[in-house]
C-alpha cells in the first residue's frame, strides 16, 4: 500500500468540506480514487460556472 502525504489528505477533505460540506468521518471514510474524482468534478463545475458555460 503507498502511503499517503498527511498535507496532501488534509487539503482533499478541506477542499471536499467546503463544497459538499459532509461530516469529516464521512470524508474520511471516502476511498482515495472517490475523494479525487469528487475534486475532479467539484472542480470540473468551479471552472465551468467561471467559464459561463
Amino acid at each position: 500500500m503507498k502511503a499517503y502525504a498527511a498535507d496532501d489528505l488534509h487539503a482533499e477533505i478541506a477542499y471536499l468540506a467546503f463544497h459538499l460540506h459532509w461530516p469529516h468521518a464521512e470524508l474520511l471514510d471516502l476511498e482515495h480514487i472517490h475523494r479525487r474524482r469528487y475534486i475532479r468534478q467539484i472542480g470540473d463545475i468551479n471552472r465551468s460556472l467561471t467559464d459561463g458555460n
